[in-house]
């Protein structure tokens, strides 16, 4: 198992940024694929963006494309969410996420880190 911890999180204005961190521990040492999920209240957790392991692929969401960027440093163990022009409809406790194989689906991950509240204000 591998514990996730996120950071990163805060109050920011329409149009701001936020960089997000997920630092792993434990089973560092497996080819983990890392995935970053939201939940919004009232709503079901969603898929924002995944990356394999390697970093050669990323994978977003429809409406993150071209705002968010997912990366990684494995030297780290820390993958990053870059968040840009960001918007009320943004807000909600950002997951990430951990497995053997990159999924943009809840079920496609067993480890999970406790989430960090990210507020967009209009």
């Amino acid at each position: 198992q591998v514990q996730l911890s996120e950071s990163g999180g805060g109050l920011v204005q329409a149009g701001g940024s936020l960089r997000l961190s997920c630092a792993a521990s434990g089973r560092t040492g497996s080819r983990l694929a890392m995935g970053w999920f939201r939940e919004a209240p009232g709503k079901e957790r969603e898929f924002v963006a995944a990356v394999t392991w390697g970093g050669g692929s990323t994978y977003y969401a429809n409406s993150v494309t071209g705002r968010f960027t997912i990366s990684r440093d494995n030297a780290k163990n820390t993958v990053y969410l870059q968040m840009n022009s960001l918007k009320p409809e943004d807000t909600a406790v950002y997951y990430c996420a951990a497995d053997r194989t990159v999924a943009d689906i809840v079920k496609g991950y067993d480890d999970w880190g406790q989430g960090t509240q990210v507020t967009v204000s209009s």
